[in-house]
């Protein structure tokens, strides 16, 4: 499979313990808060004065709201971001990922809203050459999807896995969520439902294109009557003359 063109930005490492592992915490919460209540992206500036903490101080945690919103991220999807392996098959990792990422979503909306949203803000600025913070990337689905239909490798053909790959990438994620609920109007229980059903289908039609793939190989004369009718039928020949 092809390297996607940017790496996901990294999480930045939450301190373990004492002082900074609460000014840390507190930071971050304030921040989900704030996203959460007003509807909005704040300043990493916003976010120390809103939390009584010096502005110095936060910047040393998170130095640009790309880092801000990354951890925001992570807080609000870190279960389902930890892998790990199991005896499942591919369909039923691709269904239980999605039930549990949907379930974060309905809990953790805004916040995973704002991140997209900071996202698409600093396309712009940077296609326009005004960037200027580290971007926000995001592309943890690309690892995390892999894991999840694994074990349907050997059912499918390289290329296959990589368009069935893609395609989950587009239907996994706050942006079919944000099309279902804000064009649509649908609940976030059918929301889930829709986006499972559009999963399962996309394992179907991988599933069908390998089979006919297979089919069309199986179809294909064997070597060696090919090799002899590209030599005009050689054996045949040393037969009868023989």
């Amino acid at each position: 499979m092809p390297a996607p063109r940017y790496q996901p930005t990294p999480p930045p490492a939450a301190p373990e313990r004492g002082v900074r592992a609460s000014t840390f915490k507190l930071l971050l919460d304030t921040a989900m808060q704030l996203i959460r209540t007003e509807g909005r992206i704040p300043s990493v500036a916003e976010v120390a004065v809103r939390s009584g903490v010096s502005r110095a101080t936060a910047y040393r945690y998170f130095p640009s709201r790309s880092a801000l919103v990354t951890a925001v991220t992570d807080a609000s999807l870190g279960p389902v971001r930890q892998l790990a392996p199991d005896d499942r098959g591919g369909r039923e990792r691709v269904e239980q990922l999605f039930r549990k990422t949907f379930r974060r979503f309905k809990e953790f909306e805004p916040q995973l809203r704002a991140a997209a949203q900071l996202a698409l803000e600093q396309w712009a600025l940077e296609r326009a050459g005004l960037l200027e913070e580290e971007p926000f990337r995001r592309g943890h689905r690309i690892r995390i999807l892999a894991h999840a239909i694994e074990p349907l490798a050997p059912e499918l053909p390289a290329p296959v896995r990589d368009r069935l790959h893609k395609a989950l990438s587009v239907v996994y994620g706050i942006e079919p969520l944000v099309i279902l609920k804000d064009i649509w109007g649908l609940e976030d229980r059918e929301v889930e439902r829709t986006a499972l059903w559009m999963a399962d289908a996309l394992i179907d039609a991988a599933l069908r294109d390998a089979a006919a793939a297979a089919a069309a190989v199986a179809a294909l004369p064997p070597p060696a009557a090919t090799a002899t009718r590209r030599n005009g039928g050689g054996r045949s020949k040393a037969r009868v003359g023989a």
